[in-house]
């Protein structure tokens, strides 16, 4: 696109692909050398060492070889330390996600279908579009096996509870070939329904584990209990060696679905269904090849001192007694927040030094000099390729997709 001046010059409005070029090699330099800082640095000092040390002669070495042992036990001394301080990697043997039976398939016309049966006429409307909406297919899972739909019990959903949890089990044991009595800690997190004996028991009983396996039960934790399992494997995992963890992650619908006419707790079956998943980390040396992942950081965010965070999902009951869970409409917003405050958690753990710098020689710039310019959003592309997003659906991914390139809030926490 170009525009012709009253002098019969033309401008061009297109951008300087030059300049552009020049300042990504600008850019990519020094990222390498603030990366490979330490290196350049010390080659100089190596360098000057090794022309000292070739002006010795063997009489000299002699001399000084007594030295020479005292600072080698020293250093191998330091080396012991660190290793036996510093914690133990954790991998990612593998994972497994349950895949139901086809006899629970509900596509929605069967959920309609079922629906005009159980539901009044104004929530089953409310349902119908809010169904239509939430981007589910006709292949997803609800364990009604008997003829009164949607109308569960307690032995329903232990029964949904055993068949989703024994089935990703045996599906995680069967990829990985590890004998159950490997493992030494069970972690079980399931938000509604905790019965008594719990999960994590149910598991040791069906397979016959040992008596110092170590479990744990975590409820009413809601989607991060997932991630909180997992970062309760790892501080585990580091008080004990050559182990296996297994983290099972459910939720069972038939608890939390609602009969009831409350919107705000009808939101809940509409976008939950039945499955499960497993994983298996081990702290493990010879793991380390055969691994998938190796778990690096985990930040946590606990939004709870927030009464609007505390009640975006929140479980009661109705005018009528019926017991539902509320999905409240600020709950994208407190989702936000809390996504906001995490990545600038953990932004200093996984940015390159390079990235830092710029960083807090903005913050310098604009609140120590006053000057005045944008803050500096640090390419995170330069610490990992991939973000793996909670499967929220869309409006989820739009909103993390604001907040990673926004110019103005995502370092306010930290400034």
């Amino acid at each position: 696109m170009a525009e012709m001046a009253p002098n019969g010059e033309v401008h061009s409005n297109l951008p300087n692909f030059l300049l552009s070029v020049r300042l990504k090699n600008v850019r990519l330099g020094y990222h390498y050398l603030i990366s490979n800082a330490i290196y350049l640095l010390l080659l100089p000092v190596l360098a000057a060492v090794g022309v000292h040390l070739s002006t010795f002669t063997l009489e000299d070495l002699m001399n000084h070889l007594a030295m020479l042992k005292s600072c080698s036990t020293f250093v191998v001394f330091l080396a012991t330390v660190y290793f036996m301080s510093r914690p133990r990697n954790v991998y990612l043997v593998n994972f497994a996600c349950y895949k139901p039976h086809e006899r629970f398939m509900m596509s929605k016309q069967r959920t309609f279908e079922y629906g005009s049966d159980v539901f009044d006429e104004e929530c089953f409307i409310f349902q119908k579009k809010i169904l239509e909406r939430s981007g589910l297919g006709d292949k997803t899972y609800i364990p009604i096996e008997s003829s009164n739909p949607f109308k569960f019990n307690f032995n329903s959903n232990h029964n949904e509870a055993k068949i989703v949890i024994i089935g990703v089990i045996d599906d995680l044991l069967a990829k990985t070939g590890v004998k159950i009595r490997e493992i030494g800690i069970v972690i079980v997190n399931s938000s509604v329904f905790n019965p008594t004996p719990s999960l994590s028991s149910m598991i040791v009983n069906h397979y016959k584990l040992g008596d110092n396996v170590i479990t744990y039960n975590l409820g009413g934790m809601g989607c991060s209990a997932g991630l909180i399992s997992v970062d309760l494997a790892n501080r585990l995992l580091q008080g004990q060696a050559n182990s296996y963890a297994l983290v099972v992650s459910t939720e069972i619908v038939s608890a939390a679905f609602y009969l009831g006419k409350q919107r705000s707790k009808l939101l809940s079956n509409c976008l939950f269904r039945m499955g499960s998943s497993a994983v298996l980390l081990s702290n493990r040396s010879s793991d380390r090849r055969r691994s998938k992942y190796q778990l690096m950081h985990v930040v946590r965010t606990h939004k709870g001192a927030d009464d609007r965070a505390f009640r975006c999902a929140y479980q009661d009951e109705d005018e009528d007694g019926k017991k539902g869970i509320s999905l409240s409409k600020d709950l994208m917003a407190v989702a936000g927040e809390a996504l906001k405050a995490n990545i600038t958690t953990l932004g200093p753990l996984v940015l390159p030094v390079s990235e830092q710098l710029l960083f807090f020689a903005s913050i310098i710039a604009r609140n120590v000099f006053k000057v005045k310019m944008k803050p500096y959003i640090p390419d995170f592309k330069m610490a990992f390729e991939h973000f793996c997003i909670h499967a929220g659906g869309e409006l989820c991914w739009m909103r993390v997709r604001r907040i990673l390139t926004s110019r103005n809030r995502l370092w306010s926490l930290q400034e």
